[in-house]
């Protein structure tokens, strides 16, 4: 099998993987131009972006300036194509696409929410729109609304399966059930729903799975099942150009397969995370004490919540372990060590025909 470029919208990148959007700084512009000089698709995550003490103060205007540096940053290491994620949750979701698009980003990926108003937002139509959705069911909301209200459908769905990293759009008992939930499972009935808008607009929506890829095994079994690609997240953590603190990526090299577990977020979702010093204290203690400078996010009640998740993200960027969350991926602990961006993409595409 050769390997097949991923087409949507005006994108065609040459190989078909999307680097998943990791936030809180997980993915910055090193990585995604890595990605992005490697053929694929690279992922600015506009998460928890900004310096902590100045973001105080003016959490609105340090997170946007502190995201036009990073595609300025990333533009000046590739030429190839970049997106920008963004999590429907955030306070200032809106403000974060539109400076996006004017920085001229052509790939808004929209996670964390139903994106049922973004081409109001993302009103360039040379922009290639793509929510994150984890059902046909999502999809199909999302299809409907946006032919009713706009005439229009999304450039492409990435389709997250139950196997993710970080936040997941499937409730506890969804996640006690993952072959039920499976990727396997979800995407020929996603396939069957989306044929008649695609029949109606004379294109295609391509899929791209994500979830526990981890192999070139496991992206040739996605594309025979219908997807155009797949989106990996987890794999990139451990890269050179990945600009985690080593710890954070010991923590996935040292982490065994019943170390990675379903936490209750402040987010109100499930997540997946390695259980540390930090969950282990969170669960003998039951809450930090939290006084919210940033209102990041909406639906996160600072009263309510047993933790800042922000602050706690941050941490682990940094390196403070003991005080910090660990999103990761299902598969995580399958992590040996710490490659280069171009040696991993190799070995995920060892199993296709180069010629």
């Amino acid at each position: 099998m050769k390997i097949p470029e991923l087409k949507f919208g005006n994108i065609t990148a040459k190989i078909p993987i999307i680097q998943g959007g990791m936030g809180v700084r997980v993915s910055l512009a090193p990585l995604a131009a890595a990605v992005a000089n490697e053929g694929g698709i690279g992922t600015i995550s506009s998460i928890g972006l900004g310096d902590i003490e100045d973001s105080k103060r003016d959490y609105g205007k340090m997170s946007k300036d502190a995201l036009i540096e990073e595609i300025t940053n990333a533009k000046k290491l590739t030429k190839g194509h970049l997106a920008v994620n963004i999590m429907g949750v955030l306070s200032n979701a809106d403000d974060l696409i539109k400076t996006a698009v004017k920085e001229g980003i052509k790939i808004i990926v929209f996670g964390a929410g139903v994106p049922s108003k973004l081409p109001e937002v993302v009103e360039d139509k040379s922009v290639n729109i793509v929510p994150i959705i984890s059902s046909a069911r999502v999809a199909s909301i999302i299809l409907r609304t946006w032919v009713k209200r706009y005439n229009q459908i999304p450039e492409a769905f990435i389709l997250e399966g139950p196997l993710a990293g970080g936040h997941l759009g499937f409730n506890y008992d969804q996640l006690q059930n993952l072959e039920e939930n499976s990727l396997e499972r979800i995407i020929p009935d996603l396939l069957e729903m989306i044929k008649p808008f695609e029949d109606k607009f004379g294109r295609k929506i391509p899929i791209i799975a994500g979830g526990g890829i981890f192999t070139g095994e496991d992206l040739i079994r996605m594309l025979s099942l219908g997807a155009s690609g797949v989106q990996m997240g987890t794999r990139f953590v451990c890269t050179n150009e990945c600009t985690v603190s080593p710890k954070f990526k010991q923590s996935y090299i040292d982490s065994n397969k019943e170390d990675i577990v379903i936490i209750k977020s402040p987010v109100g979702m499930p997540g997946r995370a390695i259980k540390n010093p930090f969950l282990m204290g969170i669960e003998k203690d039951g809450k930090q004490k939290i006084k919210c400078p940033y209102k990041c996010l909406t639906v996160c009640n600072s009263d309510e919540a047993h933790y800042c998740i922000a602050k706690a993200l941050v941490n682990s960027y940094f390196g403070d372990m003991d005080n910090g969350l660990i999103f990761c991926g299902a598969n995580a602990y399958r992590i040996d060590k710490v490659v280069s961006v171009r040696e991993l993409i190799a070995e995920i595409l060892t199993p296709f025909d180069k010629s």
